[in-house]
């Protein structure tokens, strides 16, 4: 059985940063592997470790971006393929997911992971847009899964409560960073790492057709959060209170 994961460097959230003049001002020697990339790296990995499967990591970005992928190979993925675009920076997720897509078309895999979501945008939407172009069957925000024969049991969570799912290969399955703690390389895997091909590709060779012209989504400009109003106190008698509360939701929210 073999699995790809598509994992992305995301800037470190807990790295300070500014926003001037409507840009985002980061510090750009801060950067990680996506945290619900790394839970999908884990999973693949036990699967690999209970049937003896092959794992192989993509990962789109720029030059700097390869050694993100060699983190995961030094974890214990087999080996990896580095996607370079001159428009990381502009992409949104059907950008990404056309890329993919573009690279998946002529591969063999039994199942591709993608994290739920990227820290950088949370927009969560590659995964299921890859699905769709690549015509896979797919589940969202695993939190557990298992093999049976040549399927996988995925326990996702849902908006009320958990759901069992059995997806068949070849599939797609988006992992939620609540499935697992990833491991972190040993010295030994960051070693052997090393030793683990990487292959480079540029993204103008996969025919995706992909351009700054052709982005769905493009980001004007930056701003900080706004402020939230302080909350409002009430005194006196609860009766006295209730009333206040129900009049304001009347007159002030229109909410009743």
């Amino acid at each position: 059985m073999k699995f790809y994961i598509c994992i992305k460097q995301v800037p470190d959230v807990n790295a300070p940063f500014q926003i001037k003049d409507g840009q985002l001002i980061q510090d750009t020697d801060r950067n990680i592997l996506n945290a619900y990339d790394a839970s999908a790296v884990e999973a693949a990995l036990v699967l690999k470790e209970a049937h003896n499967c092959e794992i192989e990591v993509v990962l789109i970005g720029p030059e700097k971006a390869k050694e993100t992928i060699r983190k995961t190979l030094a974890m214990g993925a087999d080996k990896g393929t580095h996607i370079i675009t001159q428009y990381d920076n502009q992409l949104d997720s059907y950008a990404y997911a056309k890329i993919l897509a573009a690279f998946f078309k002529e591969k063999e895999y039994n199942f591709i992971f993608c994290g739920k979501q990227a820290q950088d945008t949370d927009a969560g939407l590659t995964g299921s847009m890859l699905a769709e172009m690549l015509n896979l069957p797919y589940s969202t925000n695993a939190v557990g899964l298992e093999r049976s024969d040549n399927h996988l049991i995925v326990k996702r969570q849902g908006d009320a409560g958990q759901e069992i799912v059995e997806v068949t290969s070849p599939g797609l399955v988006t992992c939620s960073n609540d499935m697992n703690d990833p491991r972190i390389p040993s010295l030994k895997g960051i070693m052997q790492s090393k030793r683990k091909p990487v292959e480079t590709i540029s993204a103008d060779d996969l025919e995706s057709e992909i351009s700054v012209d052709t982005l769905k989504t493009t980001i004007l400009s930056y701003e900080e959060k706004p402020v939230r109003e302080p909350g409002k106190k009430f005194e006196g008698e609860p009766e006295e209170i209730a009333r206040e509360v129900a009049r304001l939701l009347d007159t002030a929210e229109n909410v009743i």
